[in-house]
């Protein structure tokens, strides 16, 4: 199990810098178009600081998105004892509790580091788990900021909303540029460039989604371990398969922090889904339960 924790961890760099690279392709091709080397530097230290932006800013951004109410231990008792005794069992401050008003059973976690934690759940998942369904599912929240995992995700989503408004620039500039640059540029530069930047935000929201896939298996994992109880992990996620719902405030921006897609499901938002399906989920829980 620990080897495979370290293999994701691994891949998380790989991942990240195929982000990079995108981001670097767009710059060499926008600096091709203009005949300075430069502009690709540029674009980089650009999308860096949009990223850096994001990452401070994402976790007050996604409890607006979600309309989360931040709570104290005699606001709900039950669920922040639990947030309570399992920061203590891993070895962190407690995080700030939230809750959010939606029938929806369903939690997220965010924040940039494990003292700037928030973990939130949903009045649909605190009616429908039971004490250790419920504990499970927070212990896996939790696992996201043991692992960091809420400082990759926030990185990766600046990152995929600086490709997009980079690809949506480049094409502006090669098709709107107003002067005659274009004419000292190969044909087969421009197509291979415009093929290039029309394809980016596609290539990264799938890198994006690929970040968010393992992240969750992780922090499964990381959950299961935490309180040697993978039945009750999957016994919550047993649970979601048959009471999951969309959420009513949906945004696809805040969705990869969630423990349950909370997105209404479809051909194409299957195909982007930054969330495993639950099954194999379950499915790799039961099957590792003794190395827990």
């Amino acid at each position: 199990m620990y080897g495979a924790i370290a293999a994701n961890k691994r891949n998380t760099v790989l991942i990240m810098a195929a982000f990079v690279g995108l981001i670097g392709g767009i710059g060499y091709f926008v600096s091709l178009y203009y005949g300075q080397t430069s502009v690709t530097y540029w674009v980089l230290g650009g999308a860096a600081v949009y990223a850096l932006i994001q990452y401070f800013a994402a976790s007050k951004l996604a409890i607006m998105a979600t309309g989360a109410q931040e709570i104290q231990k005699k606001d709900n008792p039950r669920l922040y004892r639990i947030v309570e005794n399992l920061a203590i069992t891993i070895g962190i401050p407690t995080p700030k509790v939230y809750i959010i008003d939606d029938p929806a059973p369903n939690a997220f976690a965010t924040g940039r580091d494990p003292k700037h934690a928030v973990v939130a759940a949903t009045t649909g998942i605190l009616e429908v788990m039971n004490d250790r369904e419920l504990e499970a599912v927070m212990a896996h929240e939790m696992g996201h900021v043991q692992n960091y995992d809420i400082r990759v995700s926030m990185i990766a989503f600046g990152l995929v909303s600086a490709i997009g408004l980079l690809s949506d620039m480049a094409l502006r500039m090669f098709f709107w540029g107003g002067d005659d640059r274009d004419r000292n540029v190969s044909p087969v530069v421009m197509i291979v460039g415009v093929i290039v930047i029309i394809l980016a935000p596609i290539m990264a929201a799938l890198i994006q989604m690929a970040v968010s896939r393992q992240r969750e298996y992780l922090a499964d994992a990381t959950g299961a371990m935490t309180t040697r109880d993978a039945e009750g992990l999957a016994s919550a996620l047993e649970k979601l398969e048959k009471t999951g719902r969309p959420m009513q405030r949906q945004t696809s921006s805040t969705a990869h922090l969630f423990f349950n897609n909370p997105l209404k499901p479809g051909a194409i938002a299957s195909l982007f889904s930054t969330h495993p399906p639950l099954e194999e989920r379950i499915k790799r829980l039961r099957n590792n339960e003794g190395k827990f």
